[in-house]
């Protein structure tokens, strides 16, 4: 079954609002068995929202529209949708006063301009909208379902689950999206492709996906089910994928990297600590957002400058004079160190260029070089992490947390081998 969204807005066309109205939305079809199979935005132009309502009428069995139901000039949805179902609009005088009782609840009197929140589209039914004062629609056309929404996330949320979905779930008839998503790093976007490509293309009716982003890759798996038909084949498809990419999965479950980074930590009984220099304490933020982190992180060392470096650190003078503050030497005396002095069982250091200035041919913006030491082993990885400044930053900080949950898991491996 095929649904659209139409958001309706000039101000969701700026750079300024985002609409997140369609990704609720869209996961709550998909729960009542809808196919999304477009989503639009438009501006407060009447003729444009009736042109685009008209292509909708003829692709989709549901159109969920969100904004231009308010009090002012620029709120069209109401008139153009009307205009486009040769319908007429008049004021319900029972919505009418509930809406002057809800300014007096408040102690307002009513403008005069909140009187065309009470008008109505012939023949639909009104979506009471118990958080704000403008009302939906529900409006059933020649076998086509229409809802019209409130823009404010808070009132198009509640008014879509006690409105709209009770009347749409029968119509998905059983139909269910049975979806995967792994969770992968340490490797690039291509990387991930070429490996699982001649995997997932031998089954084509799962939907396959790689989106990267900033900290990690998904690889998302999609089937839609009819009622009682069994997932076999996408439970399939997930574990050949699993076999291929290996222990680069970091999660099947949503964790985020830093919870599963968390959760090593927790169960080996191991304490860490950090000394970040390019990413000024981004490592430990994304660390301590885990609620119960404070069982394994000790802490850590902003340390940009060579004095902090040497003084809390315990980097030696010499070392930084020979090799420079982002070389592997400084990263891996930076690991020992910080975990001496934080008397933690692990040591975790980043050190490197975040531009936009600071770079030369030999060492160039973006070269960052991170450091672990856990007392029986000290390593160290070099990459040139492209971007802006933030970007680098912020690549850097997933880059050394997904170095460390590789750390640990050849820690525990090693462990278990010498049992």
């Amino acid at each position: 079954m095929k649904a659209e969204i139409i958001a309706v807005g000039s101000e969701l066309l700026t750079p300024d609002h985002l609409d997140t109205n369609s990704l609720f939305l869209t996961e709550r079809l998909n729960d009542a068995g809808f196919e999304v199979q477009l989503k639009t935005i438009v501006g407060d132009s009447e003729d444009k929202i009736a042109g685009v309502l008209g292509d909708a009428l003829r692709r989709s069995k549901v159109i969920i529209f969100s904004g231009g139901l308010g009090p002012t000039e620029d709120d069209l949805t109401r008139t153009a949708v009307a205009g486009v179902l040769h319908r007429t609009i008049s004021i319900d005088p029972n919505l009418l006063e509930i809406l002057r009782q809800r300014f007096a609840s408040r102690g307002y009197s009513m403008p005069k301009i909140n009187e065309r929140q009470a008008e109505v589209i012939h023949g639909a039914e009104i979506l009471h909208n118990a958080l704000g004062t403008a009302p939906g629609m529900w409006i059933e056309e020649q076998g086509i379902y229409i809802a019209l929404l409130p823009g404010p996330p808070r009132e198009l949320k509640a008014m879509f689950d006690t409105g709209v979905l009770p009347r749409i779930q029968s119509l998905g008839r059983g139909r269910t999206l049975a979806k995967k998503v792994l969770h992968v790093t340490g490797m690039t976007e291509s990387e991930v492709d070429s490996r699982v490509a001649p995997i997932y293309k031998a089954c084509p009716q799962v939907q396959t996906t790689i989106l990267a982003s900033t900290g990690h890759i998904a690889l998302r798996l999609y089937r839609w089910l009819e009622l009682g038909e069994d997932p076999k084949d996408l439970d399939e498809l997930a574990s050949k994928i699993q076999e291929a990419l290996g222990d680069a999965i970091f999660t099947d479950s949503g964790e985020s990297l830093e919870q599963v980074v968390g959760r090593q930590l927790r169960e080996s009984g191991l304490t860490l600590a950090v000394a970040e220099s390019c990413t000024s304490g981004m490592i430990g933020m994304c660390i301590t957002r885990v609620p119960g982190s404070s069982d394994y992180f000790r802490g850590g060392i902003l340390c940009y400058s060579n004095e902090v470096k040497m003084n809390l650190c315990g980097v030696p003078a010499e070392v930084l004079q020979q090799h420079g503050a982002v070389s592997a030497e400084v990263a891996e005396a930076l690991a020992r160190g910080v975990r001496d002095n934080l008397n933690s069982s692990i040591g975790l250091s980043v050190t490197g260029i975040a531009g936009p200035g600071g770079g030369s041919a030999e060492k160039p913006v973006g070269l960052v070089f991170v450091g672990l030491s856990d007392g029986k082993r000290t390593a160290h990885w070099r990459r040139i992490i492209p971007g802006d400044r933030e970007t680098i930053r912020e690549r850097t900080t997933y880059f050394a947390l997904s170095l460390l949950r590789r750390f640990l898991l050849h820690r525990r491996n090693t462990e278990n081998a010498e049992k």
